[in-house]
């Protein structure tokens, strides 16, 4: 009987501690709502963007590159890092893929996205340390 009891105490505790977590996962509710604690009213990527088919995928990352690269770069040339600065409209950047890249093969589109990564992260650390003393990083 006292065997019985240690039996029932012991799956009842195994079983408690093997629930709880499942229903804590449970509770988590993934969000497509994107919230930022920095500059949080940043103007959302054009749409044609957000809707380009997987295989396409290159062209928008190359955009996102290029809006990355140009803002780093701005804030360095200006010396801020006001949100309207770090995250403008993505007009420039998109302005400058169709200009120099819509008609270009895949490989020239990864070729440049690492161009602009590079020029991205060559100023990375100026503007960091701009938007830091600005609170804005």
């Amino acid at each position: 009987m006292r065997q019985a009891g240690c039996t029932l105490v012991l799956t009842a505790l195994v079983l408690g501690l093997t629930s709880a977590p499942g229903f804590a996962e449970r509770n988590l509710v993934p969000t497509l709502e994107r919230s930022f604690d920095v500059c949080p009213e940043r103007p959302a990527e054009p749409v044609w963007m957000q809707e380009i088919p997987l295989r396409q995928a290159y062209q928008r990352v190359l955009v996102q590159d290029i809006y990355r690269a140009q803002n780093l770069e701005r804030i360095v040339e200006t010396g801020s890092c006001a949100c309207e600065i770090r995250f403008p409209s993505w007009d420039d950047a998109e302005g400058a893929f169709r200009e120099h890249h819509a008609s270009d093969e895949r490989w020239e589109m990864l070729q440049a996205s690492d161009a602009y990564n590079r020029r991205a992260n060559d100023v990375r650390l100026a503007a960091k340390a701009i938007c830091e003393a600005a609170g804005n990083w």
